[in-house]
């Protein structure tokens, strides 16, 4: 799909995002992008002719989709990232700290890199600071000091910048967090998720009281205010479906889930929300394109080549842990995080297309059988390459054999796994995350996103161009497309599912289904049609909690935004 079959989108997203016009010859084509890619990420291999030709061949037929950054950005010689995003570090609770913060937040996003922040740590609107005596504006106010940078820094490009901020439930400005975004247009670059606790989820469920606190989390927080839980909750819920905003953070479950849980503590996510960091953690991403792995499609054998998905996540392994010895980065300290750890993530896109080939609709309880199935495959031979890239290479520093494997995602790996990584060790402590693929989906034939559901059949799609200039195409989604050539029918089998006609709780399902095979998190925005009643948005939220999520958000048709993608 890279010759006249090739979408016209395909092609712009290409040329405008990732090709790299500056080389003599400038790049004809997508091959010569997969080359340069291939050649320099194989350079950090001992054998980098034969790894390149292996690296070239999963990125052949979109079967392997590195993140954008990695497609733009490696082998050209310019001084940005190959890590798509970053959570950075603590924000000091001072003017010089803040403002700190706020300069290594411009570095980062200069070199391409979205970020991540917990505003927690600094002190309510109202109280008084410990050394001049003046009164604090609180985090709220420096949430748009944030987004004004970001405008800044990015104001042209074809690409948004992109910002999560985070804020405790626990925080004394809860509430004017929660309503952030309820003015229009107020904080356009920023994502807002507020971090939920198991302990305020069974108040909000009993009506209990909430203590309001300062500092976060509360040491010898002095008492700022109690508030009932489902107050505060239904706040949530209101504003969500109203703006799309906040989501939700099930901050909890992140550190007892978290690989690294003990030498780390989580406060927030990258923009997008699939991968919980540590201050200073990198998001280094990839995905298989699940289409490209169903055989027969729309036959009646149709299938999923598990084998195939294997092979690509061992090379994608290896691929994405040469990424992180390749990749420049904007902070000293950034660097150190991600040689600590060697995080990376795998995960898939194109779900729902496959799906569709496969006969098999969204919201049928086989297709969660077949998406865990695909899921699990991706978790398992991930994790086999790492600790055979461990026994190469070295196990990373944060790697602490009885610590490691007790926790709870690594306790639930298969015997000869954990067996593996006893003898020798695991060479990046985490290695699976969904992300959004928005961009990288449009470059390989408009295969639906994700793990979402199909968003629209036919239709129209805006791409921004390098002159920050939106352009319109007419698409279709690929599955479809391909099913117009092989059948050619008249109306849409069953299996063409669109988003609009997906429960939202069958998407949450899908979420839960995925979930505990990913040892990082996944990006998915519950789909509401407009007249989605606001009361529900607590039933759905409650569930994500009950069913082991990580984090939900939610966008209801109608509301002036969705979330950032990039």
């Amino acid at each position: 799909m890279t010759g006249s079959d090739w979408p016209e989108v395909s092609r712009f997203v290409w040329e405008a995002r990732y090709r790299d016009a500056a080389v003599t010859p400038p790049e004809a084509g997508i091959e010569d992008s997969w080359r340069r890619v291939a050649r320099a990420v194989a350079a950090t291999d001992p054998d980098p002719a034969g790894r390149a030709r292996e690296y070239l061949d999963v990125l052949h037929g979109f079967r392997f989709l590195p993140a954008g950054r990695i497609l733009a950005g490696a082998g050209t010689g310019r001084h940005v990232t190959l890590f798509s995003c970053f959570v950075m570090g603590a924000i000091e609770d001072s003017i010089e700290g803040i403002f700190d913060a706020l300069k290594e937040g411009a570095l980062t996003m200069q070199r391409g890199g979205g970020i991540g922040y917990d505003f927690s740590t600094l002190r309510p609107r109202g109280s008084r600071a410990r050394t001049s005596g003046a009164t604090a504006s609180g985090p709220v106010s420096f949430l748009h000091l944030w987004d004004a940078m970001c405008g800044a820094m990015l104001s042209s490009g074809s690409r948004r910048g992109a910002m999560m901020g985070t804020l405790s439930v626990t925080h004394p400005d809860v509430l004017e967090f929660i309503d952030a975004k309820r003015e229009t247009g107020a904080l356009g670059n920023f994502n807002l998720s507020v971090q939920v606790g198991d302990r305020f989820m069974q108040a909000v469920e009993r009506g209990e009281d909430w203590q309001l606190a300062f500092p976060v989390p509360p040491a010898r927080a002095t008492s700022e205010a109690v508030r009932p839980a489902r107050e505060i909750w239904r706040r949530l819920c209101a504003s969500a479906h109203a703006t799309a905003e906040p989501g939700v953070l099930f901050i909890d479950r992140i550190n007892e889930q978290n690989n690294l849980g003990y030498c780390e503590t989580i406060r927030a996510t990258n923009p997008c929300g699939e991968e919980p960091l540590p201050p200073y953690g990198a998001c280094n991403l990839g995905s298989l394109n699940i289409p490209a792995f169903v055989r027969d499609p729309f036959g009646p054998q149709a299938s999923l080549d598990l084998d195939g998905i294997e092979g690509v996540t061992a090379t994608a392994v290896r691929f994405l842990d040469g990424v992180i010895d390749l990749s420049r980065f904007p902070l000293p300290q950034q660097r150190a995080e991600a040689l600590r750890a060697r995080r990376i993530g795998i995960g898939m896109t194109g779900l729902a297309d496959a799906l569709a080939m496969l006969g098999i609709r969204y919201d049928a309880p086989q297709a969660r059988k077949v998406a865990a199935e695909a899921m699990r495959a991706i978790r398992d031979a991930a994790y086999r390459a790492s600790t055979a890239l461990a026994a190469e290479r070295g196990a990373c520093p944060a790697y602490q054999a009885d610590a490691y494997l007790e926790r709870p995602f690594i306790r639930g790996l298969p015997d000869d796994i954990r067996a593996s990584i006893s003898r020798h060790g695991i060479r990046n402590s985490h290695l699976t995350a969904i992300a959004p693929a928005g961009s990288i989906s449009l470059l390989a034939g408009n295969v639906s996103s994700g793990v979402e559901p199909i968003f629209q059949l036919e239709g129209t799609r805006r791409v921004l161009g390098t002159d920050a200039v939106a352009r319109e195409f007419t698409v279709e989604d690929h599955a479809w497309a391909a099913w117009r050539v092989l059948r050619r029918p008249e109306a849409a089998p069953d299996a063409f599912l669109t988003a609009d006609r997906v429960s939202p709780m069958a998407q949450l399902e899908m979420q839960a289904a995925l979930q505990p095979f990913v040892d990082g998190a996944i990006s998915k925005t519950l789909a509401l049609r407009e007249d989605f009643p606001v009361e529900a948005v607590d039933r759905l939220f409650r569930a994500a909690w009950r069913l082991g999520l990580k984090g939900c958000t939610l966008h209801r048709a109608g509301t002036r935004r969705g979330v950032i993608t990039r």
